[in-house]
C-alpha cells in the first residue's frame, strides 16, 4: 500500500468515509474500516509531505531556502 498513489489512497479513504457515514456497518466492520482509514491517512500524509519537500527544493534560491505559502485564489475560498 505504501506504493499507492496519493489519488488512489484518497479515493479509498473517501469510500470508507461514505460507508461509515451510511451507518450500516457492524461495530467490527467499522473498526476494521477505521483501521484501514488510518493507514490510508498515513499514506496520504506521507505523499503530501514528500510533495512539500519537493516544492521547497524547487524554491531553493542559492544558499537560502525561500518558501512561501501557496496563495489561494479568491474564487476557491
Amino acid at each position: 500500500m505504501a506504493k499507492d498513489k496519493f489519488e488512489e489512497a484518497l479515493e479509498k479513504l473517501e469510500e470508507i468515509v461514505r460507508k461509515m457515514e451510511a451507518g450500516n456497518m457492524t461495530l467490527d466492520e467499522s473498526l476494521k474500516a477505521f483501521e484501514e482509514g488510518i493507514k490510508l491517512v498515513r499514506v496520504c500524509t506521507k505523499k503530501l509531505d514528500e510533495a512539500e519537500r519537493r516544492v521547497d527544493l524547487l524554491l531553493h534560491d542559492g544558499d537560502e531556502l525561500s518558501t512561501r505559502p501557496v496563495q489561494e485564489e479568491e474564487n476557491d475560498v
